[in-house]
């Protein structure tokens, strides 16, 4: 069923030109993406020019202080032996028209005729690229990672890629991103007997989701509720999480392949709905925004209704209340914020109509009458009644009250009254069956009331954020408690009843917390605010460390599940590498500067800089005796560690990579390091000069101590056909050297067997990451995964079973 089908025949025409306008804008993009590649392998090949001149000329004159030689042409002067640096080749133009963007959705609804007519604009979503996520603007990549804030940034690959290349008489295989060749040496005993024909294994092993970290509080609404289990049900990435406190338990539902944006709980409190942005299908292809609708108890979807009609995401969902909760209203994120209603058990659209050229905050149905539906946004608040199809909208009246900017909030009391909290601070009551203010409380908050929560018992509890309080407030309105959330907890963004006099608060600083009236405040769960990159497991408990762009560097029990220590830091951080001994963990920032932090006590042991670009990796020798550092100024910088991990030593840079650092390794006995570029380059090193190491023959046997480098004989089976070469932005190397994990700029995790030298070799992918996967780590016994998310700031962690 195509995307116009279900709306009226005059609207066919004016949809069909949207599409075809629509297809242009996706394939422009594309077209310019792939030009933008092309002057990026352009500057990469102009720097190994000029790298291979400068080695060129230091041979010639080399050559020259021995006495004068016989002239000899440039070319021969360079490398003749096979050399372990990758030569670079710029990729040939794409033949051929431009693929068609995979943008038209399929509608698996049966629904009546749309009475709304979607504007036509630039802006409709079939472009991933075209998304904001969390509310914010794409940054620029960071590593290899994606640009997008979420799975859906990206599409796979349509061109045909082309096969790996096996050398026996050299022992190397040649691979291809890009069209770039990546040459890969092998081990001396495997050059008689490998065979690209050869079949790899699937993983011993397997991954099951066990806890996730984290809670999306900073810029989504009314997503935290108490269900009859005892469980919290609440989201974040592209899952949703039931948590039981009492018992340190944690479920899971894992039916959206993106973002999840709203959530609604049925009135009989086990059937749920969420509702999610547009995302990305298991095959790389672009999924349509949707709602589900799922059973708490047994976590199976009972229905997935709007495929094909929301546009974006849905941004607010609520069951009916007065009917059984048989319809469900929700609201999407298009231009004109269309409402729908549906008879969610027939997957039948009973209405819909614009609601607002300006977002909306909150959509819910009146308890006690069916076909009322209120919504707020932007200054306004409306009431819609719903009768045989059409929607008739009255529109609330502020009158001698002065209008807010935003209407942020509304529940309802027991009379039928709504309640309202604005930007500036008022409650406000509205008339039950009336558009117009029967009751004002001005000023009852310091700033905007971000969350109204009316309790069994008729108290009405108000969460502010600029002065972050919580009120609560008798049946007449009159103040009866006020208390203050601590402001290393953040504003109030949402506010649930708990059980007792327990309420549960999510802040935007994504923390939930458990907390009274009288003060005493709990956090459950917390997550970081930003991009998530720095991850690294303690090499002897059960520990992992966590550092981002929100300056936020915590320590995590792995089984307690639960932070050890957090410390704020001055800078955006982006990676992390624990000593051996694990007495001390350095963190490297986006600024060139890099720190060490004592494990115990969280203080700090130095503080060094090294140049003024991002630090990606921050590796420690297996014997603890080095420190190799891996910048976005293409240098890695070594430093002897010596006086129990107190003292820190520059011996010098590594010079040779016409790139960004990606990801190193060192030699199990320290002598060498391998390293990964931007431009896809694999070289070697002897640290202890800081000399690369020229001769494949002498690190073609080396046993590594750790593999998270991306690109290398060991691991390219993991690269699936078509990749781009960004595709794949963290590897790690189980401890028993058995299983190879992988995230990727899909929002996969996926697990191969180790070593995983087959092309396209076979693995398991699970789901759960809603953005790129910007780090994967294996627990110091191989009984845990963990990894982490970019814009999604989620952590994960999974059970090998």
């Amino acid at each position: 069923m195509s995307d116009c089908e279900g709306l009226a025949l005059d609207d066919s025409a004016s949809a069909a030109g949207s599409m075809e306008v629509t297809d242009r804008i996706a394939s422009l993009e594309q077209r310019v993406q792939m030009q933008e590649d092309e002057i990026q392998l352009l500057k990469s090949a102009l720097a190994d020019v000029v790298r291979r001149l400068n080695v060129s000329e230091e041979q010639h004159a080399m050559l020259n202080r021995k006495g004068p030689t016989k002239a000899r042409p440039l070319v021969p002067a360079l490398p003749l032996r096979p050399t372990v640096n990758n030569g670079t080749v710029l990729p040939k133009k794409p033949s051929g028209s431009l693929p068609s963007p995979s943008g038209t959705r399929k509608d698996i609804s049966t629904a009546t005729k749309s009475s709304v007519k979607r504007s036509n604009s630039s802006e409709r979503m079939c472009s991933a690229a075209r998304r904001e996520s969390f509310g914010e603007s794409k940054s620029n990549r960071t590593r290899t990672g994606s640009t997008s804030s979420g799975s859906s940034g990206k599409k796979t690959s349509e061109g045909k890629s082309k096969d790996p290349l096996y050398n026996a008489e050299e022992g190397y295989v040649k691979m291809f991103l890009r069209g770039r060749p990546v040459t890969m040496y092998m081990p001396q005993e495997l050059r008689d007997t490998y065979s690209l024909e050869d079949k790899a294994e699937l993983p011993t092993k397997k991954l099951k989701l066990d806890w996730v970290y984290g809670y999306r509080g900073r810029d989504c609404r009314c997503n935290l509720y108490l269900l009859p289990t005892g469980e919290i049900v609440y989201f974040i990435a592209s899952v949703v999480v039931l948590y039981n406190v009492e018992e340190q338990l944690q479920r899971h539902y894992t039916g959206h392949n993106d973002d999840v944006k709203c959530l609604a709980v049925h009135p009989d409190r086990i059937t749920i709905a969420t509702g999610q942005v547009t995302g990305i299908t298991k095959d790389g292809n672009q999924a349509a925004p949707h709602v589900r609708i799922w059973d708490s108890v047994s976590l199976n979807t009972l229905h997935t209704i709007g495929t094909g009609f929301f546009d974006r995401s849905v941004s607010c969902i609520a069951f009916s209340k007065s009917n059984g909760g048989s319809t469900l209203c929700a609201v999407d994120d298009s231009n004109d914020h269309v409402l729908s209603v549906w008879d969610w058990q027939k997957v039948e659209r009973l209405g819909d109509i614009k609601c607002s050229n300006e977002p909306i905050f909150a959509a819910d149905f009146h308890p006690t009458e069916t076909n009322i539906i209120v919504t707020c946004g932007k200054s306004h608040i409306y009431f819609w009644t719903l009768e045989g199809g059409s929607f008739t909208k009255k529109q609330g009246l502020f009158e001698k009250h002065e209008k807010p900017k935003f209407v942020l909030c509304s529940t309802f009391a027991e009379n039928g009254d709504s309640i309202t909290g604005d930007s500036s601070g008022n409650i406000l009551i509205w008339g039950k069956g009336t558009s117009r203010i029967s009751y004002a409380i001005a000023g009852a908050h310091e700033g905007g009331i971000f969350a109204v929560c009316m309790l069994r018992n008729g108290t009405l509890v108000t969460g502010g954020g600029k002065d972050r309080k919580l009120i609560s407030w008798d049946r007449n309105y009159h103040k009866m408690q006020e208390t203050e959330v601590p402001e290393q907890f953040g504003p109030v963004r949402t506010v649930a009843e708990g059980r007792g006099d327990v309420l549960l608060v999510g802040t935007t600083r994504n923390f939930i917390l458990q907390c009274t009236l009288s003060g005493d405040f709990h956090p459950i769960t917390q997550g970081h605010t930003d991009e998530l990159w720095g991850l690294s497991a303690h090499p002897t408990e059960e520990q992992f460390l966590t550092c981002g762009h929100d300056k936020h560097v915590t320590l995590w029990d792995a089984v307690g599940h639960q932070p050890i220590w957090s410390k704020i830091i001055e800078d955006p951080a982006q990676s992390a590498g624990f000593h051996p001994s694990g007495c001390v963990v350095a963190i490297g920032t986006q600024t060139g500067r890099w720190l060490v932090l004592d494990t115990e006590t969280k203080d700090l042991v130095t503080v060094h800089t090294d140049g003024n670009e991002q630090l990606s990796v921050m590796r420690y020798s297996p014997e603890g005796n080095y420190l190799a550092i891996g910048s976005h100024d293409n240098y890695i910088y070594i430093y002897t560690v010596s006086e129990n991990s107190r003292k820190y030593s520059r011996v010098g840079k590594c010079s040779g990579h016409s790139s960004f650092i990606t990801h190193l390794d060192w030699s199990l006995d320290s002598q060498y390091l391998i390293s990964n570029s931007g431009d896809y380059e694999i070289l070697y090193w002897t640290p202890s000069a800081c000399k690369q190491v020229v001769s494949v023959e002498n690190v073609r046997d080396v046993q590594w101590a750790s593999y998270t480098c991306t690109l290398g004989f060991h691991v390219f089976g993991v690269w699936p056909e078509g990749s781009d070469g960004t595709d794949i932005n963290a590897v790690c190397r189980s401890n028993d050297k058995k299983l190879l994990s992988t995230g990727d700029d899909f929002g996969k995790v996926h697990l191969f067997a180790s070593p995983c030298s087959q092309a396209r070799a076979p693995g398991c992918m699970y789901v759960g990451h809603s953005s790129h996967v910007t780090s994967v780590s294996f627990l110091h016994n191989d009984s845990q995964l963990v990894s982490t998310g970019g814009k999604d700031m989620s952590i994960m962690q999974w059970k090998v079973i």
